[in-house]
């Protein structure tokens, strides 16, 4: 009997530690779970943080992976062109580097390209090889389903969206109000909206389309999509709920003996709140007087602010400025010595897997990134969404309406303060009272749903290994 050929899986990662962690981890997958060849290229960025991230990964010998030189866009774009238009012409330039580098792999029979969301020009490539082409989309299906219809709602909507009387219709999904539409959204003259709306154009070319989430995360939102009598006449590509694709822990946590990890450890069961932006989220004073008026232990991961930047204005250097010296200016006076006793300030960057998977960890204050969001969930803690910028608006919606596993507040982050009071309230709401406690027991179901879709039988284990079948 002849033993199935070799398939070499090309992916193609675009520039940010939020995009490189899931390509990364749907590499991992599909070295271990197939006899597959893995090699990922990737458009490094300047960021310490992502270059460590890469060292670790490299040491693990699973995956191949090779850094394109990144391309001068300093003559295509304006230095203040947003984040969105940016990593759109940086893998748009990218292309002709990459198609050499594909080129030139000693491949297996069988070759497949994998490309993230930015990436989707470079299906070009797989056409001019022959070879069958995917996108990954890391984020749920929900963001999917806009991404497809903006084109429809291009020609529907004559006007700036946010300026519609009524919530965005979406076929078969929940409608979108005005105030999450994603940032490419906000103006329709702005570089980023054209490049957003070119990918719900080209991304339906794909032979299919993978995506970060699971079938029992999002049942309702699965089936509509492929319902092709309501999408039949916009994308036919097949999707693959490839989910949860999340960090994993190098080490096992009581082998951590940092003092973050020793305090935790003398902390009550969920009784601490986790607070981190991500990758790009700053520090607002309001948020400090916020959680001395909670009375909440905590761990908060801050980001002294860069000065004539937006809050992803370090997207592309995330890691590189940790100056513990220049967090007491940005903070209430006094704040510093009352944390003392009540929680830990951590500079820049922190362990954040690992802090989630400790037992003394019952909430997260989060700007609702995709990637924060599946640890929270896979952690089984609930969440108080604080979204800033991106798809982070509809993700929040999807936390606290859809799903129920988290708080938000009435003031809208992005746009303004949100007072310290609120935040008080939000914190007693998320982390003492009944209201909380639900969420928490709701979450945990979503976390044993998210081990099940992996499981040797699970839904995203049976979609990947039918893809490389």
């Amino acid at each position: 009997m002849e033993s199935k050929l070799e398939t070499h899986v090309v992916l193609l990662s675009s520039p940010g530690l939020g995009h490189l962690t899931p390509v990364l981890k749907l590499a991992k997958r599909l070295a271990t779970l197939s006899n597959s060849k893995v090699t990922i290229f990737v458009v490094p960025s300047l960021s310490a943080a992502e270059s460590l991230v890469i060292q670790s990964f490299m040491s693990l010998n699973l995956c191949r992976i090779i850094l394109l030189p990144p391309p001068d866009i300093s003559h295509l774009v304006h230095a203040d062109a947003a984040v969105v238009t940016r990593i759109v012409v940086i893998m748009r330039e990218i292309k002709p580097a990459f198609s050499s580098a594909v080129s030139a792999l000693s491949v297996p029979p069988t070759l497949l390209l994998i490309v993230d969301l930015f990436g989707y020009e470079s299906m070009d490539i797989a056409d001019q090889f022959k070879i069958p082409k995917f996108v990954y989309i890391p984020s749920h299906a929900w963001f999917l389903a806009l991404t497809l219809y903006l084109p429809v709602l291009d020609e529907v909507v004559k006007g700036e969206y946010v300026d519609e009387k009524d919530a965005l219709f979406i076929p078969g999904c929940r409608p979108l109000q005005l105030e999450d539409v994603v940032d490419p959204m906000l103006c329709r003259s702005d570089q980023q909206y054209l490049e957003y709306l070119n990918m719900g154009i080209k991304i339906p070319m794909a032979d299919g389309i993978l995506l970060n989430t699971w079938e029992e995360l999002e049942p309702a939102t699965l089936e509509a999509l492929r319902d092709d009598k309501l999408w039949g006449g916009i994308s036919k590509a097949p999707i693959y709920p490839v989910g949860p694709m999340v960090t994993t822990p190098n080490r096992p946590i009581d082998s951590n003996k940092s003092e973050m990890f020793h305090w935790l450890d003398k902390q009550l069961s969920e009784s601490v709140l986790y607070i981190s932006f991500g990758s790009e989220g700053i520090l607002t004073k309001e948020l400090a007087l916020g959680l001395e008026l909670s009375q909440q232990r905590f761990i908060w991961v801050v980001r002294t602010p860069v000065v004539g930047k937006s809050c992803h204005g370090s997207f592309f250097t995330v890691g590189n400025d940790c100056n513990d010296e220049r967090l007491a200016g940005y903070l209430p006076e006094g704040f510093l010595g009352w944390s003392n006793n009540m929680g830990l300030i951590i500079s820049d960057w922190a362990p954040q897997v690992e802090i989630l998977r400790h037992q003394s960890v019952g909430g997260f204050l989060s700007h609702c990134g995709w990637n924060s969001t599946l640890e929270s969930i896979t952690h089984g803690v609930p969440l108080i969404a604080w979204p800033l910028y991106a798809e982070q608006r509809m993700n929040a919606t999807l936390l606290v309406e859809e799903l129920k596993i988290a708080v938000r507040s009435k003031t809208l982050p992005s746009k303004e303060i949100v007072e310290r009071e609120e935040i008080k309230l939000m914190v007693k709401r998320l982390m003492d009272d009944e209201e909380g406690h639900a969420m928490r027991a709701r979450v945990k179901q979503l976390k044993l749903s998210g081990e099940k879709a992996w499981n040797h039988n699970g839904s995203s284990f049976k979609v990947l290994a039918q893809l490389m079948r």
